[in-house]
């Protein structure tokens, strides 16, 4: 069986000089698929042209800059605040990001009281806290008496 050949057929004419060989019977189907593929192409180089090919990154100041834009025209109520970030350039998402990393900034620069600062505010509130307990005893006191001379007991 080594003769066997596993080669497409062709047709050979008695000459010898004629070759045929059978014709592709789904030519159209090929058309189809490369039609589909040029339109994919097309629209690809559409939107690439539209859509900057780079990101723009922005300084801190340049955020600060563009969020105090952005607050002041929504404080003066000249625009709602999605006018004021399409005319600071910027998308709704990355207003909020940049805002969110602001407060999560300014939490992170407070810096922690010192301790003996921590205990002048603690001594200073018990004192406070010791002073309004005294009027509330001294208030509730005059109101019990002032009952009692009302009903007679005393």
């Amino acid at each position: 069986m080594p003769d066997e050949n596993t080669t497409p057929t062709t047709l050979v004419a008695e000459d010898a000089t004629t070759v045929h060989t059978p014709e592709r019977a789904k030519r159209s189907a090929t058309k189809r698929q490369k039609a589909a593929g040029e339109t994919t192409r097309a629209t690809s180089k559409a939107t690439a042209s539209t859509q900057p090919t780079k990101s723009r990154k922005f300084s801190e100041q340049d955020k600060l800059e563009k969020l105090r834009q952005i607050g002041a025209q929504v404080a003066d109520g000249t625009s709602t605040i999605k006018d004021a970030i399409k005319s600071a350039g910027i998308s709704e998402q990355t207003y909020y990001n940049w805002k969110g990393s602001l407060k999560a900034d300014d939490k992170t620069s407070k810096k922690p009281a010192s301790a003996s600062d921590e205990f002048a505010e603690l001594v200073k509130l018990d004192d406070e806290n010791q002073k309004l307990r005294k009027l509330l005893a001294e208030k509730l006191r005059t109101e019990n008496a002032d009952l009692r001379k009302r009903l007679g007991i005393d």
